[in-house]
């Protein structure tokens, strides 16, 4: 059964098997008392293949947790060099480096969002352990599908391990099941994290299967793509290449023709997608019963980043231009940053404008600003470029150039009308309220591989190498007519050109924040890019604080301390 059709018994099973899977370590110090009303136990449901696969399926789902959330692309995507605080931010330390550091850092570290996905990585670390710990057990599996089984959650592990060493650096760590409750965490080196990820991710290579009909399952390219970003994180520029390149001749995948066809909803399942987080299109199938605030109302669940990049359009005057489907629900969260916005040629490449939303359209026949609008005239533009006076006086809608948005620095001005991301918007939800979407995540996307071998083979001196693989994806990109002004020579490729490639490509997908610490300009290109976020970073902001929560569970408080920098 696939992840694509199987959420309803995810979550089914989760319910059935919870009460046999324990927390790594206590996220509070009060004391329950557990029953099981089932009778159901480890020994007993994780020996069968049918308890099994329960278990193997409730290990991809922690994805959803990061993946399409607000919480994870506060982690991902904010505090960078490309995105910024709009209006409605909920958690601005992460954009800009707030109330962490210093005697403030409980204002930062204590927050429910440090918090969840913490608790959740960890969770999923540990079904893993049991799972991995338990295959051999199975009785009813053949020895191929116990290595499949394995394979999976090894590679599992690895990817949120991943998550854990490059947020937290070296913190708790451990491959076996907990028993109990463990308050007494240790502290590990990041290279024993990667040393487990890269003997996972060589088992999954050797024992997953080449494809899969259960489409979100891990294969052997998925294996061998975030192989390759795993080699190029950790400086192994060879075999990050032969990898990547591996990945881009051998497995069948092709660039989309045009950038934009990816964003489209009816194309969601396309031959560039290595890997993906399916979220299915009947929302009671995903996760919002998991988010739940206090009351137990469900609050966000399926893909929600729909929500977060979009400006206030619906505030400019809602009497003729007021929310709707095709537009989407804006909260208003994230805005780019300008540097961000200067990194795209608009004239020649088409990622531009395949990603950006910068023009809105009159959905209610109306007058404002002294003028007669019927349905489909433009009201809001905004702009990446300065309009004179005399083309802002001659248009009689409303625009938001740079003068009306960035100060000289880069430092917005105002935060609620701007050129906003549209990659993520969903106009099939079915209602404008509707804050869940069906839209699949893409974790892992071919464009990447192109990029990692681009950025290994720079690494390596090789910078031919390097210029046509950057200049495969900016072909893509081209304007029809404009290729050979997207084409580079090598003597245009620096750390700093991939990096830029990178967020025309990438931005908002939920890989910055881990670009720019692989590549050592967290620091620096904040600090140059991003007037909001250069105020307060430094040095130690290459990691994140440990959630507060964590800290004052644990009995070995002089052992498991807060990241350095933050005490």
């Amino acid at each position: 059964m696939k992840p694509s059709t199987m959420k309803y018994n995810i979550y089914k099973g989760l319910l059935a098997v919870v009460s046999v899977v324990t927390l790594l370590f206590a996220a509070c110090s009060k004391k329950l008392d557990e029953y099981n009303p089932s009778g159901f136990t480890a020994s007993s449901v994780y020996t069968t293949p049918q308890g099994f696969e329960t278990l193997v399926n409730a290990a991809y789902t922690y994805n959803r947790s990061w993946y399409g959330k607000e919480e994870g692309y506060s982690y991902s995507e904010m505090g960078t060099d490309i995105w910024t605080s709009g209006t409605g931010d909920a958690n601005p330390q992460f954009a800009q480096y707030l109330n962490l550091q210093g005697s403030n850092v409980t204002g930062g570290a204590s927050t429910s969002t440090w918090a969840n996905n913490w608790n959740q990585l960890y969770l999923a670390v540990n079904l893993c352990n049991t799972g991995i710990a338990g295959v051999g057990n199975v009785d009813g599996y053949t020895v191929q599908q116990k290595a499949t089984r394995e394979a999976e959650l090894r590679f599992l592990r690895a990817f949120y391990y991943w998550h854990i060493v490059e947020t937290w650096g070296g913190v708790h760590f451990t491959t076996q099941p907990a028993v109990g409750v463990n308050t007494e965490p240790n502290r590990t080196p990041v290279d024993t994290f990667y040393k487990q990820i890269f003997a996972d991710l060589s088992f999954a290579v050797s024992n997953l299967p080449a494809t899969t009909t259960d489409y979100g399952r891990a294969t052997i390219p998925v294996a061998k793509a975030f192989l390759a970003r795993m080699y190029l994180t950790r400086g192994l520029n060879n075999q990050a290449a032969a990898l990547a390149k591996d990945v881009i001749k051998n497995y069948g995948y092709t660039l989309q023709p045009k950038f934009a066809d990816l964003w489209s909803m009816g194309n969601l399942k396309n031959k560039e997608v290595i890997w993906a987080l399916d979220y299915s299109a009947n929302l009671s199938y995903n996760d919002a019963i998991y988010y739940s605030n206090s009351a137990g109302v469900p609050q966000r669940g399926s893909n929600n980043g729909h929500l977060l990049f979009l400006m206030v359009y619906d505030q400019v005057n809602n009497s003729i231009l007021f929310r709707d489907i095709n537009n989407g629900r804006p909260f208003n969260r994230f805005m780019p940053t300008l540097a961000l916005l200067n990194m795209f040629d608009a004239a020649n490449d088409s990622r531009y404008e395949g990603s950006f939303q910068t023009t809105w359209y009159v959905n209610k026949a109306g007058s404002a600003n002294g003028n007669t609008f019927i349905v489909g005239d433009t009201f809001a533009y905004c702009a990446k470029t300065t309009l004179t006076a005399a083309e802002m006086n001659s248009r009689k809608y409303n625009t938001y150039d740079v003068s009306k948005t960035y100060a000289s620095n880069g430092a917005p001005t105002q935060r609620r009308f701007y050129v906003s991301l549209k990659k993520f918007k969903d106009s099939t939800r079915g209602t404008i309220a509707e804050v869940q979407s069906a839209r699949d995540v893409f974790m892992i996307r071919l464009a990447e591989m192109y990029l990692v071998a681009a950025e290994a083979e720079f690494n390596n001196g090789r910078l031919d190498s390097a210029a046509s693989y950057l200049n495969v994806l900016r072909k893509r990109a081209a304007i029809p007519g404009h290729e050979a002004a997207m084409q580079i020579t090598a003597g245009q490729v620096t750390l700093d050109f991939i990096l830029d490639e990178r967020a025309r490509e990438l931005c908002g997908e939920q890989l910055r924040w881990f670009d720019l610490k692989r590549t050592g300009k967290l620091i620096t290109r904040i600090q140059a890019m991003n007037p909001d976020a250069a105020v307060n970073i430094k040095s130690f902001h290459t990691v994140r604080p440990i959630p507060q929560s964590q800290l004052d569970a644990v009995t070995n408080k002089g052992v498991f301390t807060q990241n350095p920098g933050y005490q």
